[in-house]
């Protein structure tokens, strides 16, 4: 089985099982704040093509003027059902469309915004000779994320800094050692991680 045709599977299998559960969430988001239901931001792809990713919407409707690209600790921007839905990754969940659409793999190094990219885009050359993901290894290694920028002075720096070229490093260990057995693994490894924090919280 090649990896365009097991992204299919698993994303058409995974959008037809939570089905349910995305409407329920959609409700969620209308009730709680105004604004549409998903959010969407342009990207770099495979090949440094931008494309459009989805999330369900989990900050207030007019978020990306207000403050940085990036999110971290107590952000005022991020609605009340958002800090749910961001804990629990269910906001990554739309990203399956992209899936479909063939702008993501579900597993892959994970997109970022151009500015991220231009700021290293040797290594961006590198990394992204193959689709960006939902999950990879640099999200189970940074999924406090969130709290690690939220404890400095300047989260973009440290971003930057020291975030972003661990991510690059381990984003080019996925590339060149990509298998499906390695895609496998990692989904499992994000499971695992989703659940455990579910039980811990």
């Amino acid at each position: 089985m090649t990896k365009r045709v097991f992204d299919c599977v698993a994303a058409l299998v995974g959008i037809l099982c939570l089905s349910p559960l995305f409407v329920i969430v959609a409700l969620l988001i209308k009730l709680d704040s105004a604004g549409p239901v998903f959010f969407r931001q342009e990207r770099i792809g495979r090949g440094l093509r931008p494309f459009h990713i989805f999330k369900f919407r989990t900050m207030v409707r007019d978020a990306p003027r207000r403050g940085a690209a990036i999110t971290f600790g107590d952000d005022p921007r991020i609605t009340r059902i958002g800090r749910f839905l961001r804990r629990s990754k269910i906001d990554e969940l739309p990203q399956l469309l992209n899936v479909l659409k063939g702008d993501m793999s579900v597993v892959g190094p994970r997109p970022e915004v151009w500015q991220y990219v231009d700021a290293y885009r040797l290594d961006y050359e590198e990394v992204l000779k193959v689709r960006p993901g939902i999950t990879d290894a640099a999200s189970l290694r940074f999924k406090d994320e969130a709290s690690l920028l939220g404890a400095v002075d300047d989260p973009e720096a440290l971003y930057l800094t020291r975030i972003l070229p661990q991510k690059l490093d381990l984003g080019k260990q996925y590339v060149r050692g990509a298998s499906l057995m390695q895609d496998v693994t990692l989904i499992v490894k994000t499971l695992a991680a989703i659940v455990g924090r579910r039980v811990s919280s």
